[in-house]
């Protein structure tokens, strides 16, 4: 067994774990942190099979933005675990059936690519029509074939991405009891007059008489006394 095929079997090995604790942990924050750790061997296994562009798209867009949010996104809702386990089991069954037949499924579309026992190598030159040797890049074929061929398709998934954020944003503004968010609506009809009171007032006003010291008792009260 050569290198590449011991690393094959190293991120693939992780990739499966995590992605087994993905769905089984107990706790989201910690099942977004498998999430990442399956999502960076996968990007392993992409450059195995010399496709750089992609594992370094799969790194920076998901590990650096996508899920990133999603762990704050999850870390702000303040989910209660406790009522999210209580239909584990009754769900259980119905999941498990749909994981085994997308395995199924991949099984039968990859079994071709593992009868032939040799991952298809890409040149990094190439002949043209005039049978000259050219330089091939894999990120301007991917990039020429994304914004003409599949251009609608990436549309529609940046749309899609969208659409995600902006209610991410929605449930983690929600009311909530320690919440000290402030009304806009209210706030927009609040008038001068209700915040600010002018009172008329004197310009000058004379200043009250000086005590007297504590020790001199006036006259009025040496009367009551005797």
């Amino acid at each position: 067994m050569d290198v590449t095929t011991g690393f094959f079997y190293l991120f693939s090995l992780v990739l499966l774990f995590a992605a087994f604790r993905v769905i089984t942990a107990r706790n989201p924050v910690h099942a977004v942190l498998y999430l990442m750790l399956a999502f960076s061997q996968a990007s392993g296994i992409w450059l195995l099979l010399r496709a750089e562009f992609l594992a370094i798209v799969l790194v920076l867009v998901y590990l650096g933005a996508v899920m990133v949010l999603f762990l704050f996104v999850v870390m702000m809702l303040d989910i209660n675990i406790d009522s999210m386990r209580q239909g584990f089991w009754k769900h259980f069954p119905l999941a498990l059936g749909v994981g085994a037949l997308i395995s199924l499924e991949m099984a039968v579309v990859l079994i071709g690519g593992f009868r032939s026992g040799q991952a298809p190598v890409i040149p990094e030159t190439v002949l043209n029509a005039a049978g000259q040797a050219v330089q091939y890049s894999n990120t301007k074929a991917l990039g020429t074939l994304l914004y003409t061929k599949y251009l609608y398709p990436l549309e529609i998934a940046a749309v899609i991405l969208l659409v995600a954020m902006v209610a991410a944003i929605a449930l983690t503004l929600r009311q909530r009891k320690d919440s000290k968010a402030l009304n806009p609506s209210v706030q927009v009809k609040v008038r001068a007059r209700d915040r600010l009171t002018v009172v008329s007032m004197a310009p000058t006003q004379d200043a009250p008489p000086p005590a007297p010291p504590a020790d001199e008792v006036p006259p009025s009260a040496e009367g009551a006394k005797k």
